[in-house]
């Protein structure tokens, strides 16, 4: 086959993505929203959720204008046509805001549908829960492959050479993480002052249940689970994407205009593959919804490594020759050990967070001795909890290299990895949806029942939730590492001697990055959800009637607070991603090949210990709350509600966007490469 001659098929899977995304919209839309109340509630959240995105997006429009113009300067100096990855930059931008706002929506919408339809059962309610999510992973691949295949076809018409195109290209790749960067720290700071704030002093000061609605800070709490964990996590998964294809396609062009191709069909054909899989998670009632998630997600990886196959064998040569070390066995090769690598690693974090094993079972065993052995026991937990996953990784970096014959082969792996993206953020988004219907159920005064079936879905979603971050924060190694040595290649960076002073400089300090901008991040949440307590004890006190149910709480002070906030705290962590591959870069290319070394190494291992330690807690409390040791209200609970407390931020916020730093401070250092090479 002539791929060149069949390249206008990609797009159309893109467009295949939305269209779908847009019908399974429509068709939630069309659901019964449930009682008057329940609407008022949905709309509460729905507003809360926008109007931060709204602000979001204003302050990041700043952002992108600025640095449009500096890339348009910075490259024009050398060749005008450079000066085109402005405009890559601020399509990759567009997109990744385009898919948060797609799913945000949906997610608002999908929730007090799920709550109602949860009145009658618990299929119907997964059914418009994993609907939503599938728009949001829908958008997310659809956007991404639209995008990044139509300038790939419009700038290879343009540029007389491959290497001009991609260098072009990769602006798609940083407007993309920058987004994602700021969504997830800004996403993650919200969600925390509002959650710290709500169960500090609603569940332990004054005994209330999660999601009354005597609670001031319980609105702002479930538009967190949107800001944070759709939008966030959705712009968190497109940024891999295109990374992962970008990081591939520019180590592909070492070799043939048919390894740069690959990427985006294996793109492409994911996109399919994952529409098919939604079809598969079904459930009867009475079914369990985590076997029907189960069925989609590992039967697309399935079918999944089954098309790879094919495509590498129509695309790339048999035997490898004096330029090409990547054949198709072996790229096919690499590809479905990325797969691999990245179910393994859920796997490994299912067993350290889930609420039904044992690791999170010693937790709240721990919890019964008072707050202090629950933080201990949860810290242990997750720096144990890395050595797996890290191991993991490893060998599917040593096999992906030795099969796909050098660094194309670790970039493929990354792609593999990331191939049925689609679904995988279907299945992460129903999440927080079905977290959202439980609050809806609670503040409406719903049915116990009802509950109950929300609380089955959203105990499944806690656990998708962990296993997405497990996931992503995979991901984000690998494509971290296609990005690297794409860049090493662009800055004729030959090799990492670690004798030399420079290099050991950059190590050190991008080892020192991920902790400083951590501290960031948890420091940002601290001030926050002090402003989120003061503001929910001072409703208590000075609204007559407010703990007993007679008065209606100021939900709006508190959705503002978390919104200011959140807006004004992601700067600083933000920049910093930024700046300083820049300003190490500006000074000398091998000290910022250090530097990527050391903050991939140092932030793939926080990033793990992080999510899996916060995901430890939540499930910690969870159980505790089923009923035992204790149950809810006892001293053993609360003990669990202040260690989740501690590990919220470590798994919604800092943890998470450890991922997304690692991936843009390399995807900005290949932006640059160019500009600071080595000649």
């Amino acid at each position: 086959m002539d791929p060149s001659g069949m390249l206008f098929t990609v797009p159309i899977a893109g467009v295949l993505a939305l269209l779908y995304a847009f019908m399974r919209s429509s068709s939630i839309g069309k659901k019964d929203a449930g009682n008057e109340t329940m609407r008022e509630i949905s709309g509460h959240i729905k507003e809360g959720a926008m109007a931060f995105l709204g602000r979001e997006y204003k302050v990041l429009s700043i952002f992108v204008i600025a640095v449009t113009v500096a890339l348009v300067v910075a490259y024009s100096g050398s060749t005008d046509s450079h000066a085109l990855v402005g405009l890559s930059f601020v399509c990759g931008a567009t997109c990744s805001a385009l898919a948060g706002f797609f799913g945000m929506r949906v997610a608002t919408t999908a929730n007090v549908r799920t709550t109602n339809a949860a009145q009658k059962g618990l299929a119907g309610a997964l059914d418009i829960a994993f609907g939503g999510g599938a728009v949001m992973g829908m958008s997310v691949v659809g956007l991404a492959v639209l995008g990044l295949s139509l300038l790939f076809i419009v700038y290879n018409g343009y540029f007389s050479t491959l290497d001009q195109t991609l260098a072009v290209l990769s602006g798609f790749s940083l407007g993309a993480s920058s987004i994602a960067l700021f969504a997830r720290v800004g996403g993650g700071i919200y969600t925390m002052a509002a959650d710290v704030g709500a169960d500090l002093v609603g569940k332990v000061e004054a005994g209330i249940p999660e999601d009354d609605p005597r609670n001031p800070a319980v609105i702002a709490d479930n538009v967190g689970d949107n800001v944070g964990d759709v939008a966030g996590m959705g712009a968190d998964l497109f940024e891999s994407f295109v990374g992962a294809i970008v990081g591939a396609m520019v180590l592909g062009a070492l070799q043939s205009m048919n390894h740069v191709l690959l990427p985006l069909y294996i793109a492409g054909a994911g996109i399919v593959v994952s529409i098919l899989g939604t079809f598969f998670v079904r459930t009867k009632e009475g079914g369990n919804p985590q076997a029907a998630l189960n069925l989609g997600t590992f039967g697309a990886a399935i079918i999944m490594v089954v098309v790879m196959f094919f495509l590498c064998q129509a695309m790339l040569p048999a035997v490898a020759a004096p330029n090409i070390t990547a054949t198709a066995l072996g790229a096919f090769g690499a590809t479905a050990v990325g797969l691999i690598a990245g179910v393994a690693i859920g796997l490994i974090t299912e067993y350290y967070t889930s609420e039904s094993r044992p690791p999170v079972h010693g937790i709240a065993e721990k919890s019964t001795t008072g707050a202090a052995t629950n933080i201990i026991g949860g810290i242990g937990l997750g720096l144990r909890s890395v050595a797996a996953p890290m191991i993991v990784l490893s060998l599917a970096i040593l096999a992906a290299h030795q099969l796909g014959g050098g660094l194309y082969g670790i970039a493929m792996a990354a792609l593999g990895m990331l191939s049925t993206t689609g679904i995988q953020l279907a299945v992460d988004a129903y999440g927080p949806i079905a977290d959202n219907a439980g609050g809806i159920a609670e503040m409406a005064g719903l049915d116990k029942s009802v509950r109950e079936r929300t609380d089955k879905l959203d105990a499944v979603g806690n656990t998708t939730a962990a296993i997405g971050k497990g996931f992503a924060i995979g991901s984000a190694a690998l494509t971290a590492l296609a990005l690297f040595s794409a860049f090493q290649k662009k800055a004729n960076v030959e090799s990492i001697n670690l004798a030399d002073p420079t290099i050991m400089v950059g190590l050190l300090l991008g080892a020192m990055v991920p902790f400083l901008f951590s501290s960031f991040a948890m420091e940002a949440v601290g001030r926050a959800a002090n402003q989120m307590i003061e503001e929910v004890r001072r409703q208590f006190k000075s609204i007559p009637g407010l703990l007993e149910g007679k008065a209606t709480a100021d939900f709006k002070t508190c959705v503002d607070i978390s919104t200011a906030a959140a807006i004004r705290e992601m700067v600083v962590p933000g920049l910093l991603a930024v700046v300083i591959p820049v300003a190490v870069g500006a000074y000398d290319a091998y000290m910022l090949a250090g530097l990527l070394a050391g903050v991939t190494a140092s932030g793939v291992l926080l990033a793990l210990f992080m999510a899996n330690a916060g995901g430890a807690w939540d499930n910690a409390k969870k159980h505790i709350e089923s009923g035992h040791f204790g149950g809810k209200g006892s001293d053993t609970h609360k003990a669990a509600v202040v260690g989740d407390t501690v590990g919220d931020p470590f798994k919604d916020t800092a943890g998470p966007a450890l991922n997304i730093l690692i991936k843009l401070m390399s995807v900005v250092a290949l932006v640059i490469a160019p500009l600071i090479a080595i000649q």
